[in-house]
């Protein structure tokens, strides 16, 4: 009774499909992100014509780590690195939020996927980007 939605709700999962039995093989996969770290901007609610409005702001992450070979830690034995990471708020009633209450120095915990995407600057070069979407 049910066995045929299900076979079509599948196909879009599936790896291979075996042409001599009714079997299928999934193959799943996962795109997860999480960071804690501070706003390195207030956010900016934008919308292009046709689109859904998106919040946009940037997050730091600092890594952390010991240079130097001494068991005793001195103030220069400790190196640091910031990485910038570009956050977009889709979904309707968290890009609300995150537009009215995130702000510039907050620190925030978020999970999100990453993507990867181009778009062509002021000179008409292709360029590619990294965005996190939050959820």
């Amino acid at each position: 009774m049910f066995r045929r939605p299900v076979l079509q709700v599948l196909r879009q999962f599936v790896r291979h499909e075996s042409e001599t039995t009714t079997s299928l093989v999934l193959e799943r996969s996962l795109n997860r992100v999480h960071l804690l770290g501070r706003v390195g901007q207030d956010p900016v609610l934008r919308q292009v014509e046709g689109k859904n409005p998106v919040t946009i702001f940037s997050l730091a992450t600092n890594e952390m780590w010991r240079s130097g070979d001494s068991e005793v830690y001195q103030l220069g034995d400790v190196s640091q690195k910031t990485t910038w990471h570009r956050i977009s708020v889709f979904r309707p009633g968290l890009r609300d939020v995150a537009y009215q209450y995130v702000k510039k120095g907050s620190r925030i915990y978020l999970e999100g996927k990453i993507d990867y995407g181009e778009y062509m600057d002021k000179n008409n070069v292709r360029r590619q980007a990294t965005t996190i979407i939050a959820d």
